[in-house]
């Protein structure tokens, strides 16, 4: 049977491009075509291109874990070890993207990891990944809300932190419910100021770290100082892991966005290879440059994860001698919560709605309003974020301590599940005699990323809480340090119990469905294309080249 369609994107006018494509092609056409073909069951509009989708995997993880929470880091493992520990998690994080990059680019569907792990290793597994993701940007959201409030006190201090969460909160769900072109060209721009931000913050770093900014030579002394670079060996770089672990949460977000990707077969790769090396680049280079300038006995490092007044990067210009610089940064960091907050409600919200598409979530989340948002999800995702609001009881320092160690763990669930599921997705290519080179892109050094992934995620998320065993024993945080791990447990045998699903044989897996074929597309002769596919003016060539050197 002929798969075939022709489609005119203009019937009224004769001068108009005929595109010929088969139905499985998830092209790069223009939205009034794709909007047609596309994503039937959900009517998710393909609005993201490629430049977004760069920055929101990007500027959705440079957030709080950097600029608030490094000088915890560093005070914890000492300016060698925090160094050591970021290094070990990037390529943790390197191997996850290498993985996702493989089937997202492949299968580009809604939902992602948790719809691939449904679908070639366990229905429970899928199931159990999808809601404490869910959970996991639900509450990454409140430490972004609570993050604003903490940032708000820096300069008002009548007011209480509750009324900025519910400012920032509606921002978020008015950013949302609209167009997904719109929410990328937002996150694109927001992005954008994080990245110069970073970029400025090395270099005024390494003036004030050679004396060039005024000050005197610090050099590599703090490098040197009782107990050397690495002062407390081994568990202070094991400490350090949750706290990279949070910094580099959400990186996975690439595998979220390729549902809307305009053509996810060439930006989902494209995203995985140049976003690793530039997060784990800014990462490193700025936790280096506040280990060299901030001694890591400096009580201001560890309560700056609480303090925005005495962030780490706050305290970098400072000691450049730059006082209204800090006020600036402040309010970059402000913008950065809030960039991160936005990740958040766009990632939870779609893993909510694959949820109910497959049967795991109640049916009304699968809701898709005219601009093809998943309202109710995007609603549901916004009302776990009031947890926030908590701040005006107990004091935003308090809660926001309390509630990034849920997210830290579950993103680090979330990696190791991924690695297990890629193990998976290949034994079936490979039992059902299929190529690699059928693929979009192929996940290098297989299988012994996967294989460290599951080997290092799984001994940290056993021994993230073993400091609470330590006497005296305090049994609510024994519970609260692995709750996240039980709430897994809790999810996987349940449905396991009460749906009683089969593991996926490698001989049964379906590798057509969603999946990607190369498009078959055909332009007559002295016709154009649409402006969506024409050349790109001159002007926006140059200035995309100026800003890769940039970014």
């Amino acid at each position: 049977m002929n798969n075939t369609k022709i489609i005119k994107p203009d019937l009224n006018d004769s001068n108009s491009t005929t595109i010929e494509f088969t139905e499985s092609y998830y092209s790069s056409a223009p939205s009034e075509v794709e909007s047609a073909i596309i994503n039937e069951k959900t009517k998710l509009r393909r609005g993201l291109k490629a430049r977004h989708i760069q920055m929101i995997a990007l500027g959705g993880t440079i957030g709080t874990g950097l600029f608030m929470a490094s000088g915890k880091a560093i005070s914890n493992g000492g300016p060698g070890g925090a160094l050591v520990a970021y290094a070990i998690v990037g390529l943790l994080v390197f191997c996850v993207m290498m993985s996702l990059g493989e089937m997202a680019a492949y299968i580009p569907v809604s939902g992602s990891f948790a719809h691939f792990a449904r679908r070639f290793v366990d229905p429970s597994l899928g199931f159990m990944i999808g809601w404490i993701y869910w959970v996991n940007w639900s509450v990454g959201v409140a430490v972004e809300l609570t993050g604003v409030a903490m940032m708000m006190e820096y300069w008002v201090k009548d007011v209480n932190s509750v009324i900025w969460s519910i400012i920032c909160l509606a921002l978020l769900v008015c950013i949302n419910v609209f167009s997904v072109k719109g929410y990328g060209e937002i996150e694109y721009w927001i992005s954008f100021i994080k990245v110069l931000t970073v970029i400025a913050f090395v270099i005024v770093g390494i003036c004030v770290d050679t004396g060039a900014a005024g000050g005197h030579y610090i050099g590599t002394s703090n490098f040197h100082l009782e107990g050397g670079a690495i002062p407390f060996g081994f568990i202070g770089i094991f400490n350090v892991f949750i706290t990279a672990a949070f910094s580099f949460n959400g990186v996975e977000i690439v595998g979220i966005t390729a549902g809307e990707s305009e053509n996810p077969h060439k930006t989902v790769p494209a995203a995985v290879k140049q976003v690793f090396f530039r997060i784990v680049l800014f990462y490193i280079l700025s936790i280096l440059i506040i280990g060299l300038i901030i001694p890591y006995t400096d009580p201001d490092l560890l309560h700056g994860s609480s303090n925005v007044a005495v962030s780490p990067f706050t305290l970098v210009f400072k000691k450049a001698g730059a006082a209204w610089a800090a006020d600036l940064m402040n309010a970059i960091i402000l913008v950065t919560m809030i960039s991160a907050g936005n990740s958040g409600v766009y990632s939870s919200s779609r893993t909510l709605l694959a949820l109910a598409e497959d049967g795991s979530a109640p049916s009304f989340f699968k809701r898709i309003n005219r601009w093809g948002i998943p309202i109710w999800s995007v609603l549901a995702t916004c009302a776990v974020g009031c947890l926030a609001f908590l701040t005006s009881l107990w004091g935003s320092g308090v809660v926001f301590n309390w509630i990034t160690a849920i997210p830290s763990v579950a993103g680090l669930i979330v990696w190791v599940s991924i690695s297990v599921t890629h193990i998976r997705f290949r034994m079936g290519l490979k039992a059902q005699g299929r190529s690699l080179t059928s693929l979009p892109y192929v996940a290098p050094f297989f299988p012994f990323g996967d294989i460290f992934v599951v080997v290092v995620g799984c001994i940290v998320i056993g021994g993230q809480g073993y400091q609470n065993f330590l006497p005296p024993v305090d049994v609510k945080n024994c519970i609260s340090a692995y709750l996240s791990v039980m709430f897994c447990f809790v999810l996987y045998f349940g449905h396991k119990l009460i749906r009683r699903p089969a593991f996926i044989k490698a001989s049964e897996m379906d590798f057509e469905t969603g999946t990607y074929k190369e498009p078959a597309l055909k332009v007559s002769e002295g016709e154009k294309l649409s402006d969506d596919i024409m050349s790109v003016p001159i002007w926006k060539r140059a200035l995309k080249k100026v800003f890769n050197i940039i970014a």
